[in-house]
């Protein structure tokens, strides 16, 4: 028998790339994708102490990223005579970066795990569901009544209704390490069933699942819809309104004077518009004032953004907010679905709209469970989609376990968010080729079926990746929350590959006048030949700026790495 070749994780990437355009709605040719891009790395191999092709699917998503970039240019060259696309180049390293930047960034030194960080963020915490750890716990993974069998809860960033539903005081200030918490927690979930728990849930429409194995996912009708599909969708919503040409105010910058409304919140959306403001976007991320986010997600996820708060349930409120719509070109919805319907802002009321000013829109939707089938309607998170995909359950079998355990870092939300910045670029091209209104689709369920249509990892690689996530990772248990499980994963990471968290080389450097200190976040992963991808201004806390498309006098500066 042949001896096994050496996995290659760049050769794996170039085999994801080839299943993605030919499952994928691209707006291009697909081999405009694949002939157009080199992937580089120095490991070859992967980092992350996880199962799953997590490297290879987001450098394989972000070379299509770089490729519709691309194609924006060879459009512009055909009009001029000419037939080739700008090359695109993909790093792998940057590419693990991207997946796990959170935990990468910096403000004042300091990163998300630094207790001395709080200093220099705005309390957006409002309810105290995450500096409270008792209340934190309210979102995490525990035993139920029948042994074996595991319930995600999630008390987002309210807390109270869950920890009540379960029978559990508000506020524990008595209990402060974490195996109290769970003890107190655990007690609780565990008089109950997954059945008695999802209808406890519904009752009080709070994000929850139970933890399924993928096998167990794909026999549930949502599981078995939604398998079926693409991992993203971006359909016409009007063909009246005709062909707009990007405005290219800057030269190189791709998308200078597009301008992006985010409505989103908590990594996975305001990734979209972190990708679009690296393009050149002016993106205004819009916060209702008086609503609850994690505020050091502002740190990395604002990044070349401004960010304003407006009151949609008010007059004034909505006045401003119509003003913006009327030269809007992106809107980017992350929340739970409906939400902008019910208040008149949703995809078909913005193509009307659309059609009446005479220039199409692109309508992005990002959420947890998708869009077609039972579960569509229902709230979550990243854990969330992990619990219920069967990704927890992986995680948990590859640490050796039989249970499932969250994985380390956000990293379905990283994806999901390239996920959506490619819906919107192909939203942009269609409008600029065709012409229309375009809805775009994403998912962290969806993204978390391509990670098992990918496939895991050849068993002598998850030996190895065994072997290099150490003992002190793989003791640890479905109750530990998910900052102790990255926390954990990026220690081990840190001792053994010190290069991915060189910031001279990975990282983009600035002062931020909102801050009112130095903010380092991870660079862009994508290179496309003649394009300056790259940020324009430094992150904000949200609320920080005025609501206007008048972008300037930042007082940001970046810093000589």
């Amino acid at each position: 028998m042949a001896a096994q070749s050496a996995y290659s994780s760049i050769d794996e990437t170039k085999r994801i790339l080839d299943l993605l355009t030919s499952i994928a709605p691209l707006p291009i040719d697909p081999d405009q994708v694949k002939n157009n891009v080199t992937f580089t790395g120095s490991r070859n191999f992967p980092y992350f102490p996880i199962p799953f092709k997590e490297t290879e699917v987001a450098a394989a998503l972000k070379a299509i990223e770089g490729s519709i970039a691309s194609a924006f240019s060879s459009v512009d060259k055909k009009s001029a005579g000419q037939n080739d696309a700008a090359k695109v180049s993909v790093n792998l390293e940057r590419s693990t970066a991207f997946l796990f930047q959170a935990y990468l960034a910096t403000v004042g030194g300091f990163g998300k795990l630094d207790c001395q960080v709080k200093s220099f963020l705005k309390d957006t915490d409002l309810l105290q569901a995450q500096s409270d750890p008792y209340r934190r716990m309210s979102a995490n993974l525990y035993e139920t009544k029948r042994p074996g069998e595991f319930y995600h809860i999630h008390g987002s960033l309210e807390a109270s209704t869950t920890l009540g539903m379960i029978g559990l005081e508000p506020f524990r200030p008595d209990l402060q390490d974490h195996q109290s918490i769970v003890n107190v927690i655990e007690s609780k979930v565990g008089l109950f069933t997954v059945e008695e728990l999802e209808e406890m849930n519904a009752a009080k429409r709070q994000a929850g699942v139970p933890a399924l194995t993928h096998e167990d996912f794909l026999a549930t009708p949502h599981g078995g819809i939604n398998a079926k599909l693409a991992p993203w969708a971006v359909d016409k919503l009007e063909d009246a309104t005709p062909p707009y040409p990007l405005p290219k105010v800057k030269a190189r910058r791709l998308l200078s004077g597009v301008k992006v409304l985010e409505l989103c919140r908590i990594i996975a959306g305001p990734v979209i518009g972190r990708i679009l403001a690296e393009y050149g976007a002016d993106v205004l991320k819009i916060t209702a004032p008086n609503l609850s986010d994690v505020p050091f997600f502002q740190v990395d996820g604002n990044m070349g953004k401004h960010a304003a708060e407006l009151d949609l349930k008010s007059d004034e409120g909505r006045k401003i907010f119509e003003d913006l719509l009327q030269d809007v070109d992106i809107v980017l919805d992350g929340y739970r679905p409906g939400t902008f319907e019910k208040l008149g802002y949703g995809p078909n009321a913005l193509a009307e709209m659309a059609k009446r000013r005479g220039k199409g829109i692109v309508y992005v939707n990002e959420n947890c469970f998708g869009y077609q089938g039972p579960w569509a309607g229902r709230p979550g998170w990243q854990q969330i989609a992990d619990c219920v995909s069967g990704v927890a359950w992986a995680q948990g079998n590859f640490m050796g376990l039989d249970e499932p355990v969250v994985p380390p870092f956000p990293i379905s939300d990283y994806g999901t968010g390239c996920i959506g910045a490619i819906a919107a670029l192909t939203g942009l091209y269609h409008r600029a080729t065709r012409g229309g209104s375009w809805h775009g689709k994403v998912s962290l369920t969806q993204y978390d079926l391509l990670l098992f249509k990918v496939g895991l990892y050849p068993e002598d690689v998850l030996q190895k990746l065994r072997e290099e996530a150490g003992d002190e990772l793989r003791s640890l248990r479905h109750s530990h929350s998910v900052d102790h499980i990255s926390g954990t994963a990026l220690r081990r990471m840190k001792g053994l590959h010190s290069h991915l968290f060189d910031m001279t080389i990975i990282g983009d450097a600035w002062y931020s006048d909102a801050y009112k200190a130095d903010v380092v976040v991870v660079k862009p992963v994508v290179e496309v030949q003649g394009l300056d991808i790259t940020f324009e201004r430094a992150s904000r806390p949200n609320g920080t700026d005025a609501p206007t498309w008048e972008f300037s006098g930042d007082g940001d500066y970046r810093r000589q790495n």
